[in-house]
């Protein structure tokens, strides 16, 4: 088996793992969607899973952030961070899983994302 790819161990441990981060968050389902697991809180995307996206050569997920912080987290480390397509224009970030990864940041990441998620948003007077 190689190290690398769909059917490398490693591939199979980080998304496992984002599995579970995802899935320890109350009211959260798995859904496959564009072929590839998502995660929702009461039927709202706030994870994506990126398996080698057509075009793409990385493994990662794909999250909204707060204002601001996509281009702040691009700029600060390119190597980890990228606008994913689709819905980076909304200022989601994309998070590479398939380079030494640093668990604690990606947890923090998808709570954020489940938080800005999850908040009901007050309607607008």
């Amino acid at each position: 088996m190689t190290r690398r790819g769909r059917g490398s161990i490693s591939h199979r441990t980080a998304v496992e793992r984002l599995r579970a981060i995802c899935l320890a968050l109350p009211d959260t389902t798995e859904t496959r969607a564009w072929s590839e697991p998502t995660w929702r809180v009461r039927g709202k995307l706030f994870a994506q899973l990126d398996d080698h996206h057509p075009g793409a050569d990385h493994l990662a997920v794909w999250l909204p952030a707060p204002l601001g912080e996509q281009e702040a987290m691009i700029f600060v480390d390119p190597v980890r961070f990228f606008r994913p397509p689709y819905v980076g224009q909304r200022g989601w970030v994309g998070v590479r899983m398939d380079r030494r990864p640093n668990w604690t940041v990606v947890t923090k990441l998808v709570k954020q994302a489940y938080g800005l998620i999850a908040t009901p948003r007050r309607p607008r007077r």
